[in-house]
């Protein structure tokens, strides 16, 4: 009698895990969909300030400029001439795509030009400049 009762006991001490990581990754994947991610230039620019700016939620394409003339998209050293070749890349994967240049209130006007130029001419229509809201 005494075997019977023992072998009992050590057949239920086991745990089954699978429920707990199917519960882990329903979790992982619930915060991977609402978590939302903002997009960043890659470089600190210091951005003039504007009474009339707007909040733009769907800038796509970021294009940076800082004060000693360098043009930066998703984190990579970029060329004027290379420009409108990136920013044709980028629409080509989203065709909805707008772009925002953040130039910093050091630099010139005539690259700032320059970049938006290049991007109307590769083919987005919605041009935004940022700046900070006073």
């Amino acid at each position: 009698m005494k075997q019977r009762h023992a072998l009992r006991q050590k057949g239920s001490s086991e745990i089954n895990m699978t429920p707990m990581i199917d519960i882990v990754f329903i979790l992982l994947i619930f915060f991977l969909v609402t978590t939302s991610f903002v997009k960043e230039t890659g470089v600190d620019v210091n951005r003039p300030s504007a009474q009339t700016s707007e909040r733009q939620e769907r800038g796509n394409i970021l294009i940076a400029i800082t004060v000693n003339g360098e043009i930066w998209i998703e984190n990579h050293l970029v060329d004027i001439r290379a420009v409108r070749a990136n920013v044709e890349r980028m629409l080509a994967e989203n065709p909805e795509a707008a772009a925002i240049v953040t130039a910093d209130k050091e630099s010139t006007t005539g690259l700032l030009v320059e970049v938006v130029d290049q991007a109307r001419l590769a083919g987005i229509s919605n041009v935004s400049i940022a700046a900070i809201k006073k």
